[in-house]
């Protein structure tokens, strides 16, 4: 029998930024626990039909509601809406993000203003939102999906190990905030995974041949590999596992 230190059959989670990719992979996991899930989006249409893919597979309650995580007003009203469709929300996956790579100099305001909203204002926003509502309740679990730049950075990517570094510290400080209250807040951070939005750089040989020869364990991180650490991090197991970040990449931080 399966140990009930790990059992989340039953809650509600929301996970954002989950139409596809590392967001759809962690929404799909948590389904497979038996957890009933809110994917989040700003594409509807997209939204919807990544929805009934996960019904399809899973057999599982999923129920799509598109929202914008970086506007305040849109997350109070979307995280509204989500608790009146499936109910208290136990777990938040902060996972919405986005890349953008140009050389330090180049960077325009624009796309430095987006990263910040995209990467850390929404995990803000979103967490603060469902904190208001776990507070009161007593329990919750808050997983910020963070990076391996969290860490370290790579020429053309400061300003998201920026807002990834700033996210591990948001991680932390929500955890002093919230752990009085038994809310439990830590974070994941993936090194080079496969997805959609890497696609480029998996199919650029000598960027892939680099992202094998510096990660001990010899491969890209597929998606799955995400989900064992999130299902952890979600259960009863980690009740007095509070402000940390787990790296999920093959051992490539602990190499030089």
């Amino acid at each position: 029998m399966p140990s009930p230190l790990f059992d989340i059959a039953g809650k509600v989670a929301l996970v954002t930024g989950s139409s596809r990719g590392i967001g759809f992979a962690l929404a799909r996991g948590l389904l497979d626990a038996g957890c009933r899930v809110i994917l989040n989006g700003r594409d509807e249409d997209r939204l919807a039909a990544a929805a009934q893919q996960l019904r399809t597979v899973t057999g599982g309650e999923v129920v799509p509601i598109a929202f914008d995580v970086t506007s305040a007003a849109a997350v109070a009203d979307g995280v509204e809406r989500a608790e009146a469709a499936l109910g208290p929300i136990d777990i938040l996956v902060n996972n919405a993000g986005v890349q953008h790579r140009a050389p330090f100099p180049e960077f325009t305001d624009a796309d430095w203003q987006r990263l910040l909203d995209t990467n850390l204002t929404s995990a803000f926003v979103t967490g603060r939102a469902v904190a208001r509502r776990m507070v009161p309740r007593g329990t919750g679990k808050i997983v910020n999906i963070c990076s391996l730049q969290s860490e370290v950075a790579r020429p053309g990517i400061a300003a998201y190990s920026a807002t990834k570094g700033a996210l591990k510290m948001l991680t932390k400080g929500m955890c002093a905030d919230l752990a009085p209250h038994g809310i439990q807040v830590n974070g994941i951070g993936p090194g080079y995974f496969a997805t959609e939005l890497t696609a480029p750089l998996v199919a650029d040989e000598a960027f892939s041949a680099w992202v094998r020869g510096r990660t001990p364990a010899g491969r890209w991180g597929r998606v799955e590999d995400l989900v064992g650490t999130l299902i952890y991090l979600c259960s009863p197991a980690a009740d007095f596992v509070n402000g940390q970040l787990v790296y999920v990449d093959g051992g490539m931080l602990a190499v030089l």
